[in-house]
């Protein structure tokens, strides 16, 4: 009885990306959630930063983790800046404002966990 767990790789799904001066420069993967992956509980990707690229400050009412898998990316909360590597974990409550840059020379991979069945369910403010 598999309980309707889902399986995959990252590259059995096509990335969308971002190239604009609000959201940012970056390519994301959306594993889990959504109507082709439903979990109906949450929604996990696959980001990748380019050198330079960034995520816009932004917030959102759902909490979410972020797992750097590769790079040197610097995130910023509120007034803060933390410098993340490979390993490092976050986790943001939701309602805080948050974004990343990649600080390195090569490209920034981080797995991204949403507590929301979809994107369509997370209201991104941008510029919080």
């Amino acid at each position: 009885m598999d309980h309707n767990a889902i399986v995959l790789h990252q590259d059995d799904v096509d990335p969308d990306s971002w190239d604009d001066p609000v959201r940012g420069t970056l390519a994301f993967r959306t594993l889990l959630g959504g109507a082709a992956t439903p979990t109906g509980r949450l929604t996990a990707g696959v980001a990748q930063l380019p050198p330079g690229g960034w995520l816009g400050l932004h917030a959102h009412d759902q909490a979410e983790v972020y797992h750097v898998l590769e790079g040197e990316l610097l995130l910023r909360l509120d007034d803060s800046e933390h410098r993340l590597r490979p390993g490092s974990v976050v986790f943001l409550p939701g309602g805080t404002p948050h974004g990343v840059t990649n600080t390195g020379d090569a490209a920034a991979r981080l797995f991204y966990v949403l507590a929301a069945g979809s994107f369509e369910e997370v209201e991104y403010r941008f510029g919080e």
